[in-house]
């Protein structure tokens, strides 16, 4: 919203604009990708640690310091803690440099696969540059910043600064930083339009996404085809996976064996390109899980395993507000139910689900067991079989287990043959 508002009054072109819509909405597509990374150096939530870089002024010796002190380590013994501010403080793992070039370049990379236009791309490549070249992760300078990153750049940091603290806080940041971080005449954009009757109440208003849509400029709305679909669900899986090292291709994975146990049991075309997707998209969720829990490699406590059984949920509540996705919810949202009714997210019964459900969290078992996890090795195919059959009639579908059974060896003989 603030951005769009900023290209009116910068006077874009209606094809800026509609450049510019589809960039602040996918700014972050590459920021699962140095979720783990983060974690890692800075031995803290990658949420908390990102929330705090956005509000910090890293060009300011004591706001920096204050910045690590803040988060590095916390949580954690004082010996470890120190350890960790050491580390970001001598530029371990490359540095801040190195941490944005994944998430800018991951980013554009991901938007462009989907089908957006390389302005898109290179708005979200420039995500993080600043004005006096000062930002990171090419130094860019000035003008050499694409009008659309330039205008990311900003909205972002207000809405973090307003979320934060205040609108006073988010418009004195944005004029004391006007010439450093942020283009000056972007700054002037901003400021105007902040002053306009209801700017700041609108931001909070529970119809805000029924306003951003409105927002698409009308003569170049994109309108998605099948085709388009499935590349969405195949990018997103990218950006789930790449939220832990240990997921790497996890959601791919599970497409794989969902789909092929469903082809053994006869499943339309139809039928199984929404599985695919579902399968795809099913641990949507895990995107909102910090990875101190994703990747911890010990046992997790009862507070940790809350934390974790709300992923499913929260992957139910994001599909059914993408109206393409809306009817897959349920089944992704329900991988992790058992068939005595004592999973999660929802406890109940996963007989009284779709086949498609059933399927799905077979598959999410079975790839599961069979890739290495921080606290164990993977299981072999056969091993993790034999595991999975131990709990069939309670825990997963005796139909469905001998579906993905059946695609197995398929699968072998036609790899041997």
């Amino acid at each position: 919203m603030i951005g769009m508002m900023m290209g009116a009054e910068l006077g874009l072109t209606s094809q800026e604009l509609s450049d510019l819509y589809y960039a602040l909405l996918l700014k972050d597509l590459g920021c699962s990708s140095n979720a783990a990374k983060i974690s890692t150096l800075f031995g803290a939530g990658d949420q908390k640690v990102k929330h705090h870089y956005k509000t910090a002024n890293l060009d300011e010796l004591s706001s920096g310091a204050k910045f690590v002190l803040s988060v590095a380590g916390t949580n954690q013994p004082l010996h470890k803690r120190i350890k960790h501010i050491l580390g970001v403080g001598s530029g371990r793992g490359g540095g801040t440099k190195a941490l944005m070039e994944i998430r800018c370049e991951r980013g554009a990379s991901i938007a462009k696969q989907i089908g957006f236009s390389q302005a898109i791309a290179e708005a979200i490549r420039a995500l993080d540059e600043h004005w006096d070249g000062g930002g990171h992760p090419y130094k860019l300078e000035g003008e050499k910043i694409p009008i659309l990153g330039r205008i990311l750049c900003l909205s972002q940091t207000v809405e973090v600064f307003f979320q934060s603290y205040s609108a006073e806080a988010a418009c004195a940041m944005a004029k004391s930083r006007s010439g450093s971080w942020f283009d000056p005449q972007v700054v002037k954009a901003f400021l105007k339009i902040q002053s306009q009757a209801n700017f700041w109440e609108t931001l909070t208003s529970e119809d805000l996404p029924q306003r951003v849509a409105a927002l698409e400029p009308q003569d170049k709305i994109i309108i998605s085809d099948e085709a388009q679909l499935d590349r969405v669900a195949e990018a997103f899986a990218q950006v789930i996976d790449a939220k832990s090292p240990w997921t790497y291709k996890h959601s791919e994975g599970v497409r794989t064996f969902a789909v092929g146990a469903a082809t053994q049991l006869g499943f339309e075309p139809q039928r199984l390109r929404e599985l695919s997707r579902a399968a795809l998209l099913h641990d949507l969720g895990k995107l909102s899980i910090p990875n101190t829990i994703l990747d911890k490699p010990g046992r997790l406590t009862d507070e940790e395993f809350a934390v974790i059984r709300k992923h499913p949920e929260y992957t139910e509540q994001i599909m059914r507000r993408v109206k393409p996705f809306e009817n897959l919810a349920l089944i992704a949202g329900a991988h992790h139910e058992r068939m005595d009714g004592r999973g999660y997210h929802r406890g109940i019964p996963a007989g009284t689900l779709p086949l498609e459900a059933r399927l799905l969290a077979v598959a999410d078992q079975f790839e599961a067991l069979t890739s290495t996890r921080p606290y164990r090795q993977g299981l072999t195919p056969e091993g993790a079989i034999a595991l999975i059959a131990k709990d069939v009639g309670r825990g997963v579908c005796e139909v469905s287990l001998g579906a993905l059974e059946g695609f197995l060896e398929t699968h072998r003989e036609s790899s041997s043959s």
